[in-house]
């Protein structure tokens, strides 16, 4: 990996905008350092282990999440590169003679796959090597304590999976108000995610606050289009108003101060997510583009962009793995009949370096095992394997399988696989089985409907 890092590296175009390479995998980096400091993971009186929320134990560090809630960094850079690349895509296209409503058809699913590979592939794999586990434990009759926990934790990330899908999947239509409306393609979204609120919070309107999951997360998203043409010219001026707006909307409104979900909450910022989620989206992103200049003379150091570089090419993997990683840390101290400290604690901080250390080695151990799965194939824009007029359908019911298969299975977890255990998505009841079923169905019809073939072919 090293050497291919280092090749990648060197054949970077000097066009390449570094500093959004560096925050995809600071913002991924800082999540997965998020969640295994906020494990608190205690033993009962009844000898059951539990894991908790540090957040919960010691309410005043929920203040940190308004710049370790990173989230919002992430798909304000998807944003940036899913413009590029379907850009991209149409201007080779019409070089090929390939445009027009066919070639219109076949040009998304190939975007979609193009964007999708590095996306979906570790996710199924990883959905399949937890499901087929969590199958073997139930045969075996292996239950109870932090093996159960496991069972629900693991899965609770692909929710990011699922959100980054339908922004994948919208880009094109999004893009193109984008390019007609600028700005106010985005205030649009702003105004729909604040005017959601309202209705919740002022007239308790039941379910309308599931469609934040789409508004609040497209704004965001649209400001990566923004970054694309150039035109978040004072990003200071964003981050002030955004963080004005959270402080007012959390000190005067109905909304928590964390910015991540806590357990037992009547109301969370993130699930479904509120308007002052989005002005806490809008600071972060104001914050880190006002960091631009420093960083991008960062990046001219070679040793630093190698390892950028590298640290991108198996950064999704990394994060689906990161909690296995972590939970195997406690696992085994718990099976070694390590005491494990109250959690706050005095002797609990002074461990957490050691804690964080192991959970990263077993993360990199997962990667080494794992990241072959990351690297994309080459996609082709050409003739596709399945007819222009069946491509778009196609590759549209395929990403909205994928889409509610990985929230669903966020939801319920890889827990009770052959007892139906159910989770309510949005107003559905959906399994674990069912779940997985969407999502491998949904993939695959991603992968055909984007399947180019060669000129030879």
């Amino acid at each position: 990996m090293a050497s291919s890092a280092h090749a990648l590296a060197e054949a970077t175009p000097a066009s390449r905008d570094k500093y959004v390479d560096l925050l995809r995998v600071a913002s991924l980096g800082t999540v997965v350092l998020g969640h295994w400091l906020m494990a608190a993971v205690s033993v009962r009186g009844d000898g059951r282990a539990e894991v908790g929320n540090l957040l919960a134990v010691e309410p005043r560090l929920q203040l940190l999440t308004w710049a370790l809630q990173v989230m919002p960094v992430f798909f304000f850079v998807g944003g940036f590169s899913h413009a590029l690349s379907y850009r991209s895509l149409r201007r080779k296209a019409g070089e090929d003679g390939e445009d027009g409503e066919n070639g219109g058809a076949a040009l998304y699913s190939v975007f979609l796959r193009a964007r999708l590979q590095r996306l979906l592939r570790p996710t199924v794999v990883f959905i399949g090597v937890w499901g087929a586990l969590a199958l073997a434990l139930q045969l075996a009759g292996r239950e109870g304590g932090l093996l159960d926990v496991s069972l629900r934790l693991v899965a609770q990330p692909l929710w990011f999976i699922g959100i980054y899908l339908a922004m994948v999947a919208f880009t094109p239509p999004l893009l193109r108000l984008h390019d007609r409306y600028g700005w106010g393609a985005f205030g649009g979204l702003a105004a729909a995610a604040g005017l959601v609120d309202v209705l919740r919070f002022g007239f308790g309107v039941p379910y309308v606050e599931f469609l934040n999951f789409a508004f609040v997360w497209l704004a965001v998203h649209q400001l990566g289009f923004l970054r694309a043409d150039g035109k978040l010219r004072r990003p200071y001026l964003l981050a002030g108003a955004g963080l004005a707006g959270a402080v007012l909307l959390v000190a005067y409104g109905p909304y928590p101060l964390s910015m991540v979900g806590m357990p037992g909450e009547k109301i969370s910022n993130m699930a479904p997510p509120t308007f002052a989620l989005l002005c806490h989206g809008l600071w972060l992103v104001g914050g880190v583009e006002s960091l631009r200049g420093p960083a991008q003379r960062w990046l001219r150091r070679p040793r630093v962009w190698r390892a950028v570089v590298a640290a991108n090419g198996v950064s999704m993997t990394a994060f689906l793995w990161h909690l296995t990683a972590m939970l195997g840390v406690y696992g085994a101290l718990l099976a070694l009949g390590v005491r494990l400290p109250e959690p706050a604690t005095g002797v609990w901080w002074a461990q957490v370096p050691v804690r964080v250390v192991v959970a990263g080695a077993v993360t990199a151990l997962l990667v080494t095992v794992f990241r072959r799965f990351e690297q994309p194939s080459a996609v082709v824009l050409g003739e596709s394997g399945v007819s222009p007029a069946g491509a778009r359908p196609a590759a549209a019911l395929g990403v909205t399988l994928c889409l509610f298969g990985v929230l669903g299975l966020s939801m319920v977890g890889f827990g009770g696989l052959l007892e139906g255990r159910t989770a309510v998505l949005v107003a559905v009841r959906v399994t674990a089985p069912v779940a997985v079923a969407m999502t491998l169905a949904g993939w695959l019809l991603v992968e055909r409907a984007g399947r180019g073939r060669s000129a030879a072919a």
